[in-house]
C-alpha cells in the first residue's frame, strides 16, 4: 500500500473511532496563538484557566502583554507551568506583533507571504519551537502546515512508519510529502494523533482497544 493510502486509512480509522476533533480551541487568531505558546508540558484544562486569568485581569490583547510587567503575565498564567518562560515567550509574541504590525493579528499571518515564509517569520521570534510555530500557523494562520509532537513519534514509529529517533523536521515532511496540503485534514490529523497517544497509545500502550491494531 502506497503511503498516502496508508495514511489516509489511518486517519480515516481514527476519525471513526473519535469523531472529528474540532480542534483548536479559541475565539480569536490571537487566543488561539496565545493557547499554543502555553500548551506546551501541560494539559488544555491548565491552559483554560491561564486564559480566563489573563482575560479576567484585562492583560489578554496583544497591546496588553507588550506593556504590562513580565512578573504580572507570570503570575496570571501560573497555571499553565513553566510560567515564567512561557511569560517571555508571550511578550516577546505580542512585541513582534506590537513592533511590526501596530497589533494587527491578521497582517502578521498574511498568508500572502507564504507559508515557508511565514513559517520562517515565526520561527525568528524569540522562544517559538517548530511545534509551537506549526500550531499557530495551521490553527490560527489556516495554513496547510502539519504540526508533530511526541505522540506522532510514538505512534508512527510503533506502526514502523517513522524511526524513534526521527527529527521533528524529518517527521513533519513525511506527512507533508504523503499527504494532500489539505488544511482541513491536516487539521483534525493531528488532534486525532493526540486523542490516541493521550487515551490509548500511552508509555504503556491499550493496544487491545486500539482502533488501529489491524494495522
Amino acid at each position: 500500500m502506497k503511503k498516502k493510502d496508508l495514511l489516509l486509512k489511518i486517519y480515516e480509522r481514527l476519525l471513526n473511532h473519535f469523531g472529528h476533533r474540532n480542534w483548536w480551541p479559541g475565539d480569536t487568531k490571537w487566543e488561539i496563538i496565545i493557547g499554543a505558546i502555553l500548551t506546551q508540558n501541560v494539559s488544555w484544562k491548565n491552559v483554560e484557566k491561564a486564559i480566563l486569568n489573563l482575560k479576567n485581569a484585562r492583560c489578554f490583547e496583544p497591546a496588553d502583554i507588550y506593556r504590562a510587567p513580565l512578573e504580572e503575565i507570570a503570575e496570571l498564567i501560573r497555571p499553565s507551568r513553566y510560567y515564567n518562560m512561557k511569560a517571555k515567550k508571550l511578550k516577546a509574541m505580542a512585541g513582534h506583533i506590537i513592533e511590526k504590525y501596530q497589533g494587527n493579528v491578521d497582517a502578521f499571518l498574511k498568508r500572502e507571504k507564504g507559508l515557508e515564509n511565514l513559517r520562517k517569520e515565526v520561527l525568528s521570534i524569540w522562544g517559538i519551537g517548530p511545534e509551537t510555530a506549526d500550531s499557530i500557523l495551521l490553527y490560527a494562520g489556516e495554513l496547510p502546515t502539519f504540526v508533530v509532537d511526541a505522540y506522532t513519534k510514538r505512534i508512527f514509529s510503533r506502526l514502523g512508519l517513522l524511526s524513534e529517533t526521527a527529527g521533528y523536521d524529518e517527521m513533519r515532511s513525511f506527512f507533508m510529502n504523503n499527504l494532500p496540503p489539505d488544511r482541513e485534514l491536516f487539521n483534525d490529523y493531528h488532534a486525532q494523533i493526540v486523542a490516541l497517544g493521550h487515551n490509548i497509545c500511552k508509555n504503556v500502550p491499550r493496544c487491545e482497544i486500539c482502533p488501529l491494531k489491524e494495522i
